[in-house]
């Protein structure tokens, strides 16, 4: 197998998922620090546009967002799983629960101390409709209301369990750990978890699978690495696209609400959940780069998604 490259930076509250994913599942890794804001050019020399955090390459094959980072790991060790017995669908449909409270723990953070760098609120204005540092302060008290009531939730969730979904570690926790670990990495809010015992124990639990086994590597490096590489064979476009979506077809894909950087290239693998396409870069070279299907918008160039 070769080399898993995590391209992250240390405060990345999605990448201390993948991260702590990492750890659990006892998968060495190499480290990539990408920088906060853009630009970004080594990656999006393997990915084509896409700049969120974080981005796994595997040799030539790169893998965006963190529900299909999530899969891609589980395949290459699937033990210990993150899908103990009925955990796998629950952890995907948490989603838009988990995002709206890492939002609201951003908000949280963003007001009570100095941790967004220069130039990070307006960088993520662009790719975040209405996102502002008048907007965060504006809503900042009412948001406080919810995020009590959300983490009042999960408390007595945990309170009938060690762990979100079951007996077991699985997704669903490292979904939900991630805001938390949003509030407890800054001292201003840290206490906002005081009178939830149960979400505290949880987190301790998850603080100590920690993060594993793992060499820096720079971006050049990793680059050249994808340079050197050839795709993974295998991948197939299945029959029943619903837009009749067809290998070979010229296709940008692009998230559907959040950080709308296409990345363009050709259809060659596409399944009802994961769509896949190649592309070659003056830089990389020949890569393929996959996407989750939920959440995200498949193109063809000059085109609709539908015939």
């Amino acid at each position: 197998m070769d080399d898993v490259i995590l391209h992250h930076y240390a405060l990345s509250p999605y990448a201390e998922k993948v991260r702590r994913i990492l750890g659990f599942k006892g998968i060495p890794w190499r480290s990539v620090e990408i920088p906060v804001v853009m630009p970004k050019p080594d990656l999006t020399a393997l990915t084509g546009g896409y700049r969120k955090t974080p981005v796994l390459q595997i040799g030539a094959d790169v893998y965006c967002d963190t529900d299909l980072i999530a899969r891609v790991l589980e395949r290459v060790r699937p033990t210990p799983t993150l899908f103990p017995p009925g955990a796998e669908s629950l952890s995907y449909m948490i989603g838009p629960w988990q995002n709206e409270l890492f939002m609201l723990a951003v908000y949280q953070v963003g007001t009570a101390a100095p941790v967004f760098p220069d130039g990070f609120v307006e960088d993520r204005a662009k790719i975040i409709e209405g996102f502002s540092l008048e907007k965060i302060v504006a809503e900042v008290g009412p948001q406080r209301e919810q995020l009590r009531a959300r983490l009042d939730l999960l408390d007595r969730l945990l309170a009938t369990r060690s762990w979100l979904l079951g007996d077991a570690p699985s997704l669903g926790d490292f979904a939900i750990c991630h805001p938390i670990f949003v509030l407890r990495a800054v001292e201003q809010t840290a206490g906002i978890l005081e009178p939830f015992t149960h979400v505290r124990a949880w987190a301790d639990r998850m603080d100590a699978i920690g993060h594993g086994t793992f060499e820096a590597l720079t971006g050049p490096d990793a680059v050249e690495i994808a340079r050197a590489a050839t795709p993974a064979d295998g991948l197939v476009v299945e029959p029943g696209e619903p837009n009749g979506l067809a290998a070979g077809d010229d296709v940008e894909v692009v998230h559907e609400s959040f950080g709308k950087d296409p990345t363009r290239g050709t259809l060659v693998g596409a399944t009802v959940d994961g769509v896949a396409v190649r592309r070659e870069d003056a830089r990389a070279g020949t890569v393929v780069v996959h996407f989750p299907r939920e959440h995200y918008v498949v193109m063809r160039v000059g085109g609709s998604p539908a015939p």
